[in-house]
């Protein structure tokens, strides 16, 4: 088969990698790619919120099936048009796709159909939404409705710091259009859980749980990022809240999308929070999230294409999606600055990997043979072992190796995990 996927960071990295073990993939096209994914698959310079521009390259290259990975193609439509020239696509369609596109929407799915979450007001005049915040709880919780590539959510301590958020939003237009609309929500305290699911609309497999650790710096502090590394399982999953979440929110949120007309098929993405009152969503997103996917792809025993074709073909199995019992710990290089201000144009020096070793290129161009950063986020340094101790100590000994002027990366991924690991039970995958 001729698979196209759509996309060019870590994430794609990722999948491009776990794709190519499956015996159907003859070719692999990314668009547009990243010098990194170059070597394991044909990139052209298409730009992922090209449409028209994917179509024409798909029908072009005889394009049997295709993986829109990215949240903004998705929304966008990607998939309609795709499917509508005949093409199968893993992902979902933009009217399913709404579920990340619109934080109001999805907040409003939760409310209709019963599925815990925080609760919220939406606002779209930045003077009622002040003027409600003089008197609400604090911390709050801002976030812009739209996408804002995962940096549109501002915790609030105080009045002043949630003023200036709603003014950034909604005024300043820091995040374009995706700020009209904004919601203030009650601030949710616990551990934060990352759960990627398969589903084919009906059918919903959960992936391997994982953290995420999206600020900037050590101890959680600085600003939100992209993601600065994920390990994988999460050990505050256990067994009994993995079958709570299937019954309070993840076939629910499936059922509720299919009763909206809207039923959903890809990867659907569950952001939630263990609060004393049980598992609530943060957020939903509808795609592999960055930089879990990383952490979680390397632990797929399954074909990871034939069961994106069984999702599209509507015959999801639990029992086709097998993960191994290990871990695994992803730590991101980034460009010292980031996610503000950093330079970019450094070769890169990669060392040969080990068995269980993984290294993703997010930001990176290739320039005459070598390969130079070009992002903020450049590269997921992921190691899997049998136990998280050995996935953290093996994926920083590989960070180690790796060579680029202005390189950064935090330096405890993993540490809340490991200091959870004692006193936490069974883990749910």
């Amino acid at each position: 088969m001729n698979i196209l996927v759509v996309g060019g960071g870590g994430r794609e990295h990722a999948i491009v990698k776990k794709l190519k073990e499956s015996k159907k993939a003859e070719k692999i096209y990314v668009l547009p790619g990243n010098g990194g994914i170059e070597s394991d698959a044909e990139c052209e310079p298409v730009k992922a919120t090209d449409l028209q521009g994917i179509v024409r390259f798909a029908e072009q290259k005889k394009v049997d099936f295709a993986v829109v990975a990215p949240d903004d193609p998705l929304v966008m439509g990607c998939v309609d048009l795709l499917e509508e020239r005949g093409i199968p696509c893993f992902g979902p369609r933009k009217n399913a796709a709404i579920i990340e596109g619109s934080k109001v929407f999805s907040k409003n799915l939760m409310k209709k159909y019963g599925i815990p979450t925080a609760a919220s007001e939406t606002f779209t005049s930045a003077e009622e939404a002040i003027d409600y915040l003089k008197t609400a709880p604090y911390p709050a919780v801002i976030k812009a409705d739209g996408l804002a590539l995962g940096k549109g959510v501002i915790i609030a301590a105080t009045f002043e710091e949630a003023k200036d958020a709603v003014n950034k939003m909604m005024c300043e237009k820091a995040f374009g259009e995706s700020g009209s609309r904004i919601l203030v929500e009650e601030f949710l305290s616990g551990p934060e859980v990352s759960v990627l699911s398969f589903t084919d609309g009906e059918t919903v497999v959960p992936m391997v749980s994982a953290m995420d650790h999206k600020r900037a710096e050590d101890g959680d502090k600085g600003l939100n990022t992209g993601g600065m590394g994920a390990v994988a399982p999460n050990p505050y999953y256990t067994e009994e809240t993995a079958k709570e979440c299937m019954e309070k929110i993840f076939l629910p949120t499936v059922r509720a999308m299919k009763a909206e007309g809207r039923p959903f098929s890809g990867c659907l993405y569950f952001g939630l929070m263990l609060t004393k009152d049980g598992p609530k969503v943060i957020e939903y997103n509808c795609r592999f999230g960055d930089p879990e996917t990383q952490a979680v792809l390397p632990l797929l025993k399954s074909d990871l294409l034939e069961i994106m074709l069984a999702v599209r073909e509507k015959r999801l199995r639990a029992e086709d999606v097998r993960f191994s019992s290990g871990a695994t710990c992803c730590v991101v290089l980034a460009s010292r600055g980031y996610p503000v201000k950093y330079q970019t144009g450094y070769q890169i020096t990669l060392p040969q990997t080990g068995e269980n070793e993984y290294i993703y290129v997010a930001g990176a161009k290739r320039e005459g043979g070598a390969l130079k950063t070009s992002g903020g986020r450049v590269l997921g340094v992921v190691a899997a072992a049998d136990t998280l101790q050995d996935a953290v100590k093996n994926a920083y000994a590989l960070a180690e190796k790796i060579r680029f002027e202005n390189a950064y990366m935090r330096r405890d991924i993993g540490e809340r995990a490991l200091k959870a690991l004692p006193r936490i039970g069974n883990q749910g995958r």
